[in-house]
């Protein structure tokens, strides 16, 4: 590999380019994360809840959401940001940028988190919401109070998947202009025939993976009291 940055001037800039770009990759993950989990959960709870014979049976309900999830899931992310760039640009007022970028993220990964809490939800034992119903506990005590708490550590993992999966996201909205390091390594790496660039904007995207898998794997183990 033959690096192309030679003379201090050129290092200086070449990492006030990447610590821009990192600072714009966190900021697009951790804001379109934060309001996935926002709306995925209660999705992912409501998919449970309304299902057959749960807490408030809603058969048809729960097949149009599930349904509307499905689709929203299948559609490649490349194909959801040129999609959705007339919603950005009405929302954000631009179809550029991290922000603009964080409404495709959200899109995107909120029924991905939704389908997974799901699953995390349906694995609390039917006995212990069996005993908190004769007990008369309400539908939203048993979510509060036995729901959620049981299936925190699966969520906790949930929500790292989707954040690790949102790195990746956000490196392929880079190509389309909404920067971070996916659009440095585009813009300058790939456009630029830079391979310096490409590798380390590649190391930073590795790290970051690694560094937030880690984290949620540590905060599920310290939730997980079974």
């Amino acid at each position: 590999m033959e690096f192309l940055l030679t003379t201090m001037p050129d290092v200086v800039k070449f990492w006030d380019f990447i610590v821009k770009a990192i600072w714009e990759t966190i900021y697009m993950v951790s804001v379109s994360l934060l309001f996935s989990a926002l709306i995925g959960i209660p999705l992912g709870v409501l998919l449970v809840i309304t299902s057959r014979n749960h807490l408030t049976p809603m058969v048809g309900f729960n097949q149009i959401l599930g349904f509307i999830i499905n689709i929203l899931r299948s559609i490649p992310y490349i194909v959801l940001v040129i999609i959705l760039i007339p919603v950005s640009r009405k929302l954000i007022g631009t179809s550029i940028g991290p922000e603009a970028a964080i409404v495709s993220l959200v899109v995107g990964s909120a029924p991905f988190i939704a389908r997974l809490v799901e699953t995390a939800v349906r694995e609390v034992n039917r006995g212990v919401i069996e005993a908190a119903q004769s007990m008369g506990a309400t539908t939203w005590q048993i979510i509060w109070k036995i729901l959620l708490p049981e299936s925190l550590p699966s969520i906790v993992s949930a929500v790292t998947v989707t954040a690790v999966g949102l790195i990746g996201y956000s490196a392929m909205a880079g190509v389309v202009g909404a920067g971070g390091l996916g659009s440095m390594a585009f813009t300058h790496g790939f456009n630029g025939f830079k391979e310096d660039i490409l590798f380390v904007t590649t190391v930073f995207l590795i790290i970051l993976v690694q560094g937030i898998q880690m984290l949620g794997d540590y905060i599920s183990r310290k939730l997980d009291h079974r």
